[in-house]
């Protein structure tokens, strides 16, 4: 299965792990990426800690944990590879999936990542 059809059937919880250029950890939960092609994701990110650990430190890894029974999930291992500022952009992409969040005036951004490897949540 694609990463495009999996992120659009499977319904879970994703944890976005970053660090800084000191090896300063943050975890943080973020919603589902969009998927670009089977190569690069993206998400939209607000200026909180983890977009602060990606200017320092590209490398970050994404844990999606199935809703259900048991542990299945993926881990994405990334690679950050360009962001945009884009408003208009940033909102089109946001609409492709519904959201629980309420819209904010905060600055986004769309950071794209490359997935340099994929591993099932456990094993």
């Amino acid at each position: 299965m694609s990463l495009a059809d999996y992120f659009e059937s499977t319904e879970g919880i994703g944890v976005l792990a970053t660090s800084d250029s000191d090896g300063n950890v943050n975890a943080a939960i973020y919603a589902r990426p969009y998927v670009i092609d089977e190569n690069r994701i993206a998400f939209s990110m607000l200026e909180r800690t983890s977009f602060a650990n990606i200017q320092s430190n590209p490398k970050a890894a994404y844990l999606f944990a199935e809703r259900g029974e048991g542990y299945e999930g993926k881990r994405l291992y990334l690679t950050k590879a360009g962001e945009e500022t884009d408003r208009e952009r940033i909102e089109t992409i946001r609409r492709q999936r519904p959201s629980t969040r309420q819209p904010t005036e905060a600055k986004r951004h769309l950071v794209y990542f490359t997935v340099e490897k994929t591993r099932p949540l456990v094993g």
